[in-house]
């Protein structure tokens, strides 16, 4: 099926330009005016002027809807927690497992397979954070089920035959050949949670591990005479590091000294949302445990921060407001770099020919007004502007 978007406004060259989009099976086949004959021979939907802007990707999706990934691990769990985030503009995500045994992790490996396999729409793979993890740091995660990778678990994170698995560990925690046979298989290797020294990072690095989780949380910090984990993740040219842009997690001065420090397609944007994104929830459980939400900070009995109610198109505002960037470079943060630090930049996180066609449909304040993914239109929340 062909069809047309027209009388949208997209970014060029960083600047917002009047333009149309035709779309074949899923992808689009053409970004052009809105006087293109060719719009005139199919299906047209009038975007009366609003934004047209790559959808966005989330690599750490805890929950939401009301849904927490560890504690509904199946494909019912996974469709809800990407239906509650496309409202807000996510058109990829990866469901997060924070850590449990092992017999969760491969429950919530094969719910993803499954879902994978029948098209639940967004869905790109599994983020499995934890359990190998430094209880240093352990935040909010439960450290009583750490544990080291040996060969049964490095089988299982890398069982998954469809989509991208992403795992979040602790580099100091494992060793340099485990680290080795997980990228060789696939997987992408993250780190988080974690106390490595600044050494114990960079050596991690050249053994394969591509990005860090949460940049500044739950980590070795910067210091004089001991670089840590936040040194290496400045110092490296090529990892990639999210960052939780909530007002909460890290002082706004602090992530704009990184974007001086580190290109900035080498920064993405993530939620780190819980159940609590995209509802009215003042609490929720987390493996026994109550987290209390209270202005968009969820923390738990001892006051520490537990993920976030944050959401994409929010995470995309402060990166503005708080960041002091303008509306392409936050875009790119939202989608280009996490796709590319997927490996699925050439399908993924832009609005041009051949890319599929997962777009947010937003208005000048920043309002979803609809979301498409893969040429379908999988979401409208509000009439588009007369």
């Amino acid at each position: 099926m062909t069809l047309a978007l027209i009388n949208g406004r997209m970014l060029e060259n960083d600047k917002l330009t009047d333009r149309a989009l035709l779309i074949e099976s899923g992808r689009i086949l053409a970004v052009t005016v809105n006087s293109d004959p060719r719009l005139r021979r199919v299906e047209v939907h009038d975007l009366q002027g609003a934004l047209i802007l790559p959808g966005f990707i989330d690599i750490q999706v805890n929950g939401g809807g009301g849904v927490q990934f560890n504690e509904q691990p199946s494909v019912e769990g996974i469709c809800a927690i990407g239906a509650a985030h496309r409202r807000f503009g996510t058109t990829g995500f990866l469901p997060t497992l924070l850590s449990d045994d092992l017999s969760v992790v491969a429950k919530a490996i094969a719910a993803v397979g499954s879902a994978m396999a029948i098209g639940v729409p967004g869905l790109l793979g599994i983020h499995i954070e934890g359990p190998f993890l430094n209880k240093v740091h352990k935040g909010a995660h439960d450290a009583t089920v750490f544990r080291a990778i040996d060969e049964q678990a490095v089988e299982l994170l890398s069982s998954l035959t469809s989509g991208t698995t992403l795992v979040t560990l602790a580099p100091e925690m494992t060793t340099a050949q485990t680290l080795r046979k997980l990228v060789s298989r696939g997987v992408v290797v993250a780190a988080g949670h974690t106390d490595a020294t600044f050494a114990q990072a960079t050596q991690g690095l050249r053994n394969g591990l591509t990005g860090f989780t949460h940049l500044f949380n739950a980590m070795s910090p910067l210091k004089a005479r001991a670089p840590g984990v936040v040194g290496a993740a400045l110092f490296d040219r090529n990892s990639y590091c999210s960052l939780i842009v909530d007002g909460h997690h890290v002082d706004p001065v602090v992530l704009q000294i990184a974007l001086r420090a580190k290109k900035h397609d080498r920064i993405m944007l993530v939620t780190d949302a819980m159940s609590c994104a995209g509802t009215d929830q003042r609490s929720f459980s987390l493996q026994g445990r109550t987290i209390v939400v209270d202005g968009g900070c969820c923390v738990d009995e001892q006051g520490t921060l537990a993920g976030t109610a944050l959401t994409m198109i929010q995470a995309v505002k402060n990166a503005m407001s708080l960041l002091a960037l303008d509306l392409s470079q936050a875009v790119r943060m939202a989608s280009e770099y996490p796709a590319t630090f997927l490996r699925l930049n050439h399908m993924l996180g832009r609005v041009a020919p051949g890319y599929r066609a997962n777009l947010v449909i937003a208005d000048d304040n920043l309002n979803v007004l609809g979301t498409w993914i893969n040429g379908r239109l999988t979401d409208q929340y509000t009439a588009l502007p007369t």
